[in-house]
């Protein structure tokens, strides 16, 4: 790891000292999730930490990362912890019952070892993962937009909680969030890096939703990775804020709507992933066995720095970081925890 990646605000200061961050935590985790299950009808459900292999409900992310593995002595096989819960939490939609307009959340634990550490990306993963069933005539960039609106009105609510108990925050969140496509961007700023884009998108609007993630662009190169069995592509997205603490892009939500059958053959295709239909998973939503859904995962640190107003995702949950970092960072007033 090159301490490069990190980036060190000039003139920083933490807003709450370390304890007032541990309530503050708290007070906006419990907020938060309170509130994104009553605006998308979410009921609270028990999750693994870990997955056979074998199943396909592992999440490939980008495709790259390598999943920590371990063998369990008294069952004689090998498990990987999760990536996040994408395929998962479909299949237990399914298995409880869930009825259209109603989903599930849970909390996601997850140890990603190829991140490249910096001030946003930690070893330690941990978001809201959630998943809700809809209809055939539901899966339109219309109801996609719409929960994302419900999703940035109940951040903004959690801001105004926050702020009440914590005068020293700001309220610095936009009122309304942009919408634009991938592809939209590009044409917009040809010789920007996707990076680039998103940081020129979102400090011109404040916040937005990127739509449309995972296909290649008339550039020939995806915006960004997805895995091809779980978002359809042409109707998912991430949001993204502009943080004005670190002067970039921060994103804190990737979300969409999934995959149908016809959806998973064309994208697996694409992919190059044919193989993938053996397995248990892919074989129950190619045969229409699974609910249609939509959902995504909201990182709780990623928020949590936002709205407490750090400069390090470190100042909000306990991890590993280089000895480096942690020297640099404490130079500077970033206390990690």
């Amino acid at each position: 790891m090159s301490v490069a990646q990190l980036l060190l605000p000039e003139h920083y200061f933490p807003k709450l000292d370390i304890l007032e961050t541990e309530v503050a935590i708290k007070l906006a985790k419990d907020t938060f999730e309170r509130e994104l299950a009553s605006a998308l009808t979410l009921t609270r459900v028990s999750a693994p930490l870990f997955v056979r292999p074998e199943t396909g409900l592992n999440d490939d992310l980008n495709g790259v990362e390598r999943p920590v593995q371990f063998d369990i002595m008294d069952i004689g096989a090998q498990v990987q912890i999760v990536h996040s819960l994408a395929k998962w939490k479909r299949m237990a939609l399914k298995r409880y019952g869930f009825r259209p307009h109603t989903g599930l959340y849970t909390d996601m634990n997850a140890i990603r070892r190829d991140e490249v550490l910096d001030n946003l990306h930690s070893v330690y993963v941990d978001q809201w993962d959630w998943e809700k069933v809809i209809t055939s005539k539901e899966r339109t960039v219309q109801v996609l937009q719409d929960t994302v609106v419900s999703i940035w009105e109940v951040l903004r609510k959690t801001q105004d909680i926050l702020a009440r108990q914590f005068p020293a925050l700001e309220r610095y969140l936009p009122e309304k969030i942009y919408f634009i496509t991938s592809q939209e961007l590009e044409d917009m700023y040809p010789q920007l890096s996707p990076k680039q884009r998103e940081d020129a998108i979102s400090k011109k609007h404040g916040a937005v939703f990127i739509r449309q993630i995972g296909g290649a662009l008339r550039s020939g190169k995806p915006h960004d990775g997805r895995a091809p069995d779980y978002d359809d592509w042409s109707l998912n997205g991430d949001i993204i804020l502009w943080y004005p603490i670190l002067e970039r892009a921060f994103e804190i939500s990737s979300m969409g709507i999934r995959v149908d059958s016809a959806a998973l053959e064309k994208q697996l295709t694409l992919a190059g992933c044919e193989q993938r239909r053996h397995l248990p998973f892919h074989k129950m939503l190619l045969n229409d066995e699974l609910p249609l859904t939509m959902g995504g995962g909201i990182g709780q640190s990623r928020i949590c720095m936002a709205l407490l107003q750090k400069a390090h995702i470190g100042e909000v949950q306990a991890s590993a970081w280089p000895e480096d970092m942690i020297d640099q960072c404490e130079a500077r007033g970033i206390h990690l925890l």
